[in-house]
């Protein structure tokens, strides 16, 4: 948005600016490879690569690689760091999502992340909460969820073990599993 707007006012985009751009575009659609990615970033992309001199792949080899969020960050600050919260139906409910270069450090965090997600859905009075982790390399990603039985029950991915579900190629929260999760609450008691 903030590219088309200097395209829009004829202003040219700085170079150190252009970097900084690519960067929020690569990191918002995992470098054009999420489904929320339009042709519009394809050619905005294209165009603050050729501002900046910097190759993209180079660029998101670098921002992927800084460091893994199950490493760097406590289970509470992995589920509230990019946390987004929903009303449907009367359910209030959370779903977090944090992106990783492989899930080799998912087993280590696994419990403690659950119990990270239990206790925000109880102490916030959420209907169910949900984290996704996000392997950008293979682009499948694992939920875990915490909350009503009901509602968990529903869920039919591959099951990983209790509370962990396998979701090949899902790596968009908004377009693929908000609208699976929306369609699990259907004739869900008080959803």
């Amino acid at each position: 948005i903030v590219a088309l707007c200097y395209q829009q006012m004829g202003v040219p985009v700085p170079r150190d600016i252009a970097g900084l751009l690519m960067s929020g575009l690569i990191a918002d659609t995992l470098n054009l490879t999420s489904p929320t990615a339009t042709p519009v970033d394809r050619q905005v992309l294209e165009q603050l690569a050729g501002i900046a001199q910097t190759n993209p792949d180079e660029l998101a080899e670098q921002i992927f690689s800084v460091g893994s969020p199950l490493l760097t960050m406590t289970p509470e600050q992995v589920i509230a760091a990019d946390s987004k919260e929903y009303t449907q139906n009367g359910c209030r409910f959370t779903v977090a999502q944090i992106e990783e270069l492989n899930f080799s450090h998912f087993p280590e965090k696994r419990a403690a992340l659950l119990a990270a997600l239990e206790a925000h859905c109880r102490n916030r009075g959420l209907f169910f909460s949900a984290l996704l982790v996000t392997d950008i390399n293979t682009q499948n990603s694992l939920l875990l969820a915490a909350g009503a039985a009901e509602f968990l029950g529903r869920i039919d991915f591959p099951a990983q073990g209790s509370q962990v579900w396998e979701l090949a190629g899902v790596v968009s929260r908004k377009k693929q599993l908000l609208p699976y999760l929306l369609q699990r609450l259907e004739g869900v008691s008080g959803g």
